[in-house]
């Protein structure tokens, strides 16, 4: 049985994930130090219900505590190791900046320790497209220059792609670094636009529209994002005998096995349309603010997939419809409403 160990486990996406795995019959250990940055509570029901299954077992602790992230890993003697926590949202970087360079920085410089330590067979980090940051052309591909970054954010994600390469390069770690879009779904984040929306909504509440509206988001839906990842676990990069043999749009690195890889719908929906989903599965019409630009926000984000489709022979598919229904309904039943 192989043994895959997700820090930030009790999380969004790091939950989904490890269902995904636990279903397919992997191991899981997971890492999660349940900060308060939202709801406790929903954190502390996600890992009850990955505690159900007797391959899954947690620690709680900080990425930040080398000590006890080391004596987890050793102890678990991880296969591969997905790293996933982070100090998440762009906007909260403005506002509690310090926490970002902590968790993030150093949290993913003891992974990449523990990951050079154990040799494992594949590490997998978690990006954003938020560094893309100031880039224009679209969709975004994973060999476009990332060096405007509009917040820090968005600057840490950066810095821990290129520190993936360092240790990848030095310790020949299999290394793949994934950039998420706006992920949405079941059990999401309560600081998320589809969860704010609907919570406003549903309590007869507007919502802050942001730009006036003319803002535009690759929504990738969550469980077509694990399954992203999962399918990304085998597709171990190999640093190339010839940088010369490198596929066209390879993001594979020439001196290296470490790769980026963009996990995104592929498609570029209007923020208003996205609403009106939201309208639609709620069967009202939800009141607006509009309100001018946040600073560090970018207008548009679009991934091109075409490099996840090479190597695992998948693109997420989920239609903003289908996706923001089933987070609805989830949101019904979770807090019975």
């Amino acid at each position: 049985m192989r043994t895959v160990f997700v820090t930030g486990s009790a999380g969004f996406i790091g939950f989904h994930l490890s269902q995904l795995l636990l279903d397919e019959g992997f191991r899981v250990v997971g890492f999660d130090a349940m900060t308060d940055y939202y709801d406790v509570a929903l954190k502390h029901r996600r890992h009850q219900i990955l505690l159900q299954n007797q391959n899954f077992t947690c620690t709680e602790a900080y990425l930040e505590d080398f000590d006890a992230l080391q004596a987890c890993i050793t102890a678990a003697k991880p296969d591969v190791i997905v790293h996933l926590a982070a100090q998440a949202g762009v906007r909260y970087s403005l506002e509690n900046p310090r926490s970002y360079m902590s968790a993030n920085v150093m949290g993913a410089f003891n992974v990449m320790e523990c990951a050079r330590e154990l040799g494992v067979d594949h590490l997998l980090m978690a990006s954003t497209s938020s560094v893309y940051g100031a880039n224009t052309e679209m969709p975004f591909d994973e060999l476009q220059r990332a060096a405007t970054p509009l917040t820090l954010y968005a600057a840490t994600k950066r810095a821990n792609e290129h520190m993936g390469h360092c240790y990848s390069h030095l310790w020949k770690i299999p290394t793949t670094m994934f950039r998420f879009f706006t992920v949405y779904g079941p059990w999401g984040r309560p600081d998320l636009a589809l969860f704010k929306f609907v919570h406003a909504a549903m309590n007869g509440e507007a919502i802050d529209v942001y730009n006036n509206g003319e803002m535009a988001r690759d929504f990738t839906y969550v469980t077509d994002l694990v399954r992203g990842i999962r399918l990304l676990i085998d597709a171990v990069p190999e640093e190339p005998a010839d940088p010369a043999d490198i596929v066209d749009g390879d993001s594979l690195s020439p001196v290296a096995p470490f790769r980026v890889v963009n996990i995104g719908n592929n498609d570029m929906v209007p923020l208003m349309d996205f609403i009106a989903a939201i309208e639609d599965s709620l069967g009202m019409t939800i009141k607006k603010n509009f309100m001018e630009m946040q600073k560090g926000d970018v207008p548009a984000t679009w991934a091109n997939a075409d490099l996840l489709e090479r190597l695992t022979g998948y693109r997420p598919q989920t239609s903003v419809k289908d996706g923001v229904r089933a987070f609805v309904d989830w949101y019904r039943d979770y807090y019975n409403v």
